[in-house]
């Protein structure tokens, strides 16, 4: 999902571990009902700033919801999130979208406010302290920020510790 333009399963694909997928998925299911319908998919997507039109949310739950029930299950979400819903789209394409999710101010760096505001939203509960000590473990130019070069190494050792 980019947070400019049109959101896929970019931003949520380096979800790591179950755990993580469950609770990803229910942020997503602000109704605790199992499934995510589009009303809650548009809503999410709204809070994380993004702008996006009714019939692109339809696009999303049609590329995710496989069985077609009108509803995005955890089953499907966590396909989503690994990327499988759209294996045609290149692994550097999903990396600099899911960057742009959390560069809000479009800088082409992550500040640790840009950060907090993202995890904030998503409804984790940290401070700007404990953001900035987590863009410090990925900053390796030591600008206090995270590029996104250093994203794209974030990713990849985080890829490659979930392998």
């Amino acid at each position: 999902m980019a947070a400019s333009s049109t959101p896929n399963s970019t931003s949520l694909m380096y979800l790591q571990n179950v755990d993580e997928v469950r609770k990803m998925f229910q942020r997503f299911d602000s109704n605790g009902d199992g499934k995510i319908s589009t009303t809650e998919l548009s809503g999410v997507l709204e809070a994380l700033g993004s702008s996006i039109s009714d019939e692109e949310v339809a696009k999303m739950m049609v590329e995710i919801d496989s069985d077609k029930d009108g509803h995005i299950n955890l089953e499907e979400f966590a396909a989503f999130c690994k990327g499988e819903a759209d294996p045609y789209n290149s692994a550097e394409k999903e990396v600099k979208e899911a960057f742009e999710l959390y560069d809000q101010d479009h800088d082409g760096k992550i500040s640790a406010a840009e950060l907090h505001l993202i995890l904030t939203r998503l409804g984790e509960n940290c401070s700007v302290a404990d953001c900035a000590g987590m863009i410090n473990s990925f900053d390796s130019d030591g600008d206090g920020f995270v590029s996104f070069d250093e994203f794209k190494r974030m990713m990849a050792a985080s890829n490659n510790a979930a392998a």
